[in-house]
């Protein structure tokens, strides 16, 4: 793996429907010492639940402190789940090391609850 391997993917898995989360918005942020956020990157997950490239890759991955925003109140009360959604967002905010590394930061989501992991 080289420097220009280095990159940051997720995808979106819908666990109350069994089905990946697709149209799912997601934004992207980089956190700076003092905890202020800039935005990186915007995405909308495709038919698989996933982005159509990395959010970010290569050297514009800097090892650092990031956060994924996913919208998923929109995204359930567009297919139709009854609101008010009890979760709007869900942030995950992580550090991506120095290194050569593929950051993979999957979301398992319903509109009750979530889970995430740092995949491969």
């Amino acid at each position: 793996m080289t420097a220009s391997d280095r990159r940051l993917t997720t995808h979106v898995l819908d666990l109350t429907h069994g089905r990946p989360a697709a149209g799912m918005r997601i934004a992207l942020y980089r956190i700076a010492g003092d905890g202020a956020r800039t935005p990186a990157a915007e995405t909308v997950t495709n038919a698989d639940g996933r982005c159509d490239a990395p959010l970010l890759a290569g050297a514009e991955f800097a090892p650092g402190a990031y956060e994924l925003v996913f919208q998923v109140g929109p995204y359930f009360a567009g297919l139709g789940v009854p609101g008010p959604a009890f979760l709007e967002e869900v942030p995950i905010r992580f550090t991506a090391a120095e290194g050569r590394q593929h950051y993979h930061v999957p979301l398992l989501v319903s509109p009750y609850g979530y889970s995430t992991y740092r995949g491969s």
